[in-house]
């Protein structure tokens, strides 16, 4: 294990816990309250606030903010953290802010990348292997699940939840939910195919991939409403960990999901 470098141009808080093999660049904020774990590097500029707690190997670029206080005017200084998973980079200028009195906690996972300018906001909760092209912005109390790809400049809605393993054009503005596998495009967004790419890049097989695309083949383009399609989904379709993942994700949807391609 290296040995920790703190920059004496840098400004640590004494109560700061500096875990083994830190990096701290010259110019780098961090406040009290705070955690950084082992392995992680601090560049230049980079803002680590109170409440902030980064698991190991992070790498926070300049100009980042970290646990930031939340843009939310029922926000009333409530103590609240910020937690990043372990491997996560956050690249220039992006911020993540701290919870509220809601969840208490806002949450990006290990092994994400959030890119330049990229934003998540109070009491998100964000799963692991996440990335957040540049510019993206995430609203208030919203759920993305692992390995969900928000390209460059979308825009996320509070409360909207984002399942595993879907791919979101750039520009995309969200403002329904976007169920596991799929991918997203066009404007206003709809229901484009399923994400074979990213699946097959995750080992999904071809049996998998196809009783996917079954799956919402029958959602989406067959001219049933929801009830008909679950029912025939059911029938037809066998058993899988897929389609109940799926069928979960729609039923629990309080703002509904994205609609098909309406050509």
């Amino acid at each position: 294990m290296s040995h920790t470098k703190i920059s004496p141009l840098a400004s640590v808080h004494p109560e700061a816990k500096i875990a083994e093999g830190v990096v701290v660049h010259p110019f780098a904020l961090i406040e009290e309250n705070t955690e950084i774990g082992e392995g992680c590097i601090i560049e230049s500029h980079a803002v680590i606030k109170s409440g902030a707690r980064l698991g190991k190997y992070c790498h926070i670029h300049s100009g980042a903010v970290i646990a930031g206080i939340p843009q939310d005017l029922k926000f009333a200084g409530e103590e609240s953290i910020a937690i990043v998973g372990d491997h996560t980079m956050v690249r220039e200028c992006a911020t993540i802010n701290r919870g509220t009195a809601s969840r208490g906690r806002t949450i990006v996972g290990s092994h994400c990348l959030l890119m330049a300018y990229s934003h998540v906001a109070h009491d998100c909760v964000l799963g692991d292997h996440v990335i957040l092209g540049n510019a993206t912005q995430v609203a208030g109390e919203v759920e993305i699940d692992d390995y969900a790809i928000l390209s460059g400049g979308s825009l996320i809605h509070q409360f909207v939840r984002i399942s595993q393993h879907v791919m979101l054009q750039g520009g995309s503005r969200v403002n329904k939910d976007i169920p596991p596998y799929t991918l997203i495009g066009r404007d206003p967004i709809v229901y484009c195919g399923i994400n074979i790419v990213g699946l097959r890049r995750r080992g999904f097989t071809n049996e998998q991939i196809f009783r996917i695309n079954d799956i919402y083949r029958t959602l989406y383009q067959r001219g049933l409403n929801n009830t008909e399609a679950f029912k025939a989904i059911e029938e037809e379709i066998p058993e899988s960990y897929e389609r109940q993942l799926i069928l979960d994700f729609i039923r629990s949807s309080e703002r509904g999901i994205v609609r098909g391609t309406m050509d």
